[in-house]
């Protein structure tokens, strides 16, 4: 357990910037500007953090519960 926490901070602390763009929110950035574009990546991006924390929860709850002591 202790070595999955610390795999976490390391990931979180030197996590890469994500580009989570399809083709047509590429091509409607492009039109925006560089300042907009980047607003919309980073929207992109917290809406598909909600639903990999949910399913990360969920895992770690059944890892947990089915765990052999």
């Amino acid at each position: 357990m202790k070595k999955i926490v610390q795999l976490l901070v390391i990931m979180l602390c030197f996590g890469v910037q994500a580009m989570a763009q399809c083709s047509l929110c590429t091509k409607t950035a492009q039109q925006l500007g560089e300042g907009p574009a980047k607003g919309l990546n980073n929207g992109i991006l917290m809406l598909a953090a909600t639903p990999l924390v949910i399913i990360g929860i969920m895992v770690f709850r059944h890892w947990r519960s089915n765990r052999e002591e």
